[in-house]
């Protein structure tokens, strides 16, 4: 949480960006409990907006709010990851099918330079940046169709798959299999062919069940593991 705020642009909006940011990267740990004073204080803002930031990551599933015990990071349930992982699937695929049919010149430079840049910080090792990059490549294809409410049923599905994307770079998940994975769907739209992409999107939002299964077993403490939903538990390895 090292980013100040912009004063003279709305606060809340920036406190739940930069909380959900710390979350996501595990410096706010699962199980963690976080204090209104605390964070109102490291931000020079009054307790009010931090208390509406609280709010919605309540919302998105990233907070629990316990009356008279206080506010605690939730732990990663394997549970929502799975079924934000079929919710994403789900519309990421109708998003790459649409963008098959719009997409011009620009959009498949966009996109080929942001694989340009995930080559580059890979071969730096820098996780980080390339988790990012990652973000601004599904950003970019949803950008392509023009359909706000669809970005932001992804964007909230993703505050639940991106801890777990997160922690499986580099170590689970190799970024040369998410490069590849990439590059398929950009072929894809470039030949415009909706089934193409589709398929390519699935595939690569299925990536994250090859990673689960490791990263439960070294990280036993953070994970939820309660009530695996029928439809996801049939799609994990050895279900």
């Amino acid at each position: 949480m090292e980013q100040s705020l912009r004063l003279s642009e709305p606060i809340v909006p920036q406190v739940i960006q930069l909380l959900r940011q710390a979350i996501i990267e595990m410096r706010l740990q699962p199980g963690q409990a976080l204090s209104e004073n605390d964070i109102a204080q490291r931000y020079g803002v009054s307790r009010q907006p931090v208390r509406e930031a609280f709010i919605k990551l309540r919302e998105i599933g990233l907070v629990q709010i316990l009356p008279s015990r206080g506010t605690y990071v939730v732990k990663i349930s394997v549970r929502e990851v799975l079924n934000a992982r079929f919710v994403r699937e789900a519309v990421e695929g109708a998003i790459v099918r649409s963008a098959a049919e719009l997409i011009d010149a620009s959009g498949i430079a966009r996109l080929t330079a942001l694989i340009g840049e995930q080559k580059r910080v890979a071969e730096a090792g820098d996780s980080r940046a390339f988790y990012h990059l990652d973000e601004a490549f599904h950003r970019e294809i949803a950008t392509i169709i023009e359909c706000d409410y669809a970005a932001r049923v992804v964007e909230s599905a993703r505050a639940q798959t991106d801890r777990v994307r997160y922690l499986s770079l580099p170590g689970a998940t190799r970024l040369d299999v998410l490069i590849a994975q990439h590059q398929a769907i950009v072929a894809a739209l470039a030949a415009r062919d909706p089934d193409a992409a589709e398929a390519a999107m699935r595939r690569h939002l299925r990536e994250i069940f090859a990673a689960l299964p490791s990263l439960e077993a070294q990280y036993p403490e953070i994970f939820d593991l309660t009530a695996i939903p029928a439809h996801a538990r049939a799609m994990l390895p050895g279900g």
